[in-house]
């Protein structure tokens, strides 16, 4: 089954891919909150920030369903993963 775990793995990493690239587009929009005089510009900031901000919630929620199940510790891989997000 080394195929599986190899897939399985693809697919944690597919998903860490997409919170990495969630956290830095939200980063972005953070900064621009209320930058503009428009107040129009700055409520749709503010949208978009928050729908980053649930998109990043639901990758990482799938992500740790998908994680194998190691008792209650976090694996190191995941640990390091998640550090790096800022997470």
């Amino acid at each position: 089954m080394p195929e599986n775990e190899d897939y399985a793995r693809g697919r944690r990493d597919g998903l860490r891919l997409a919170l990495a690239t969630l956290a830095a587009e939200e980063a972005k929009w953070a900064a621009l909150l209320g930058e503009s005089p428009s107040w129009r510009t700055n409520a749709t900031r503010e949208v978009r920030h928050k729908t980053l901000q649930v998109a990043q919630k639901r990758v990482q929620t799938l992500l740790n369903r998908l994680i194998p199940r190691q008792g209650e510790e976090v694996s190191e891989e995941v640990a390091a993963a998640l550090s790096r997000l800022g997470l």
